[in-house]
């Protein structure tokens, strides 16, 4: 399988530098409400085609004008560049070993959407310090005022860094699949959110159902037992419909809605991408102020 990109195009986001503090990235014109919208997609188990979401939502939002960023943040698995047939140079390593800045380590994927992509076997960046996930935040902050979307694409289950991730986004989006252990394993990801990082507010999509009403049964399942159990709401966004030619997609590293604009999967994406547009963004700093450095002053 080749993962070569010929053109390995690497491309700078922002480099402006800001009058006062001369940090790049930093806009003096901007305005409260201009920042971008920070969206998690996360879930509780592995295998229920997360990555696969975040990158045709991604596109889809490209497709509609939008300014899109995608944090590959399954640092220690990050297989987003693989699964769009990007081969970076650099990627969240060596932004965190302090060798290159996130402007350095940018590329540009279809749509002209932007990634940052992570490394992967690399077990240290698993847990990362303090301090590490100030120097990735506090870089990320300096991008946002530049784009529309921010995707954040965790890493699945509740280890620190998924939580973390999950904590400074505005809205969390929880993928679950139709198998029972998806579910249970959502349905734990919500108890952390909420007993631990103060979550109160979620979304739900589910993955791979054969029809619409599979989707609403395990949102229904789902919402019967954090209604009786937790302190927390989930709002239901819809699902997505199988469809063999995603898998199609992945093994040419080509995504579905690009590859296969008229299939029902990517016609799901475009519908999900409208819906996220269209709902009032949650949680949105106010003033000028900043979400991610506001939660890491709340550790």
């Amino acid at each position: 399988m080749s993962v070569k990109d010929p053109s390995n195009k690497v491309i700078s986001l922002s480099r402006r530098r800001d009058q006062k503090s001369g940090m790049p990235g930093a806009s003096t014109n901007s305005k409260p409400g201009d920042r971008a919208r920070v969206i998690a997609i996360t879930s509780g188990k592995g295998g229920v085609g997360k990555t696969s979401i975040v990158a045709n939502l991604g596109y889809a939002f490209t497709r509609m004008g939008k300014k899109v960023l995608i944090l590959d943040a399954d640092l220690g698995l990050g297989n987003l560049d693989v699964l769009l047939g990007l081969a970076p140079r650099f990627n969240l390593s060596h932004v965190i070993m302090d060798e290159k800045t996130i402007d350095d380590i940018l590329v540009e994927g279809p749509g002209k959407m932007k990634i940052l992509p992570a490394s992967s076997g690399i077990q240290e960046l698993t847990n990362l310090t303090r301090d590490q996930k100030i120097n990735i935040l506090t870089q990320l902050d300096h991008l946002i005022n530049d784009i529309d979307i921010l995707l954040i694409d965790t890493a699945a289950g509740i280890s620190p860094n998924v939580m973390d991730f999950n904590a400074t986004a505005q809205e969390i989006v929880v993928v679950v699949s139709p198998e029972p252990t998806s579910i249970t394993d959502a349905y734990a990801l919500m108890k952390v959110l909420s007993l631990k990082y103060s979550g109160k507010i979620c979304k739900l999509l589910v993955n791979r159902t054969a029809r619409p009403e599979e989707g609403r049964e395990v949102y229904r399942q789902l919402h019967l037992v954090t209604d009786r159990f937790l302190d927390i709401n989930i709002d239901y966004l819809g699902c997505i419909l199988d469809d063999e030619k995603v898998t199609r997609g992945v093994k040419s590293q080509k995504i579905v809605s690009e590859l296969f604009p008229d299939t029902q999967a990517s016609r799901c994406f475009r519908d999900l991408a409208r819906k996220i547009a269209g709902l009032p963004p949650v949680n949105r700093p106010r003033g000028g102020s900043n979400l991610f450095l506001r939660h890491l002053g709340s550790d």
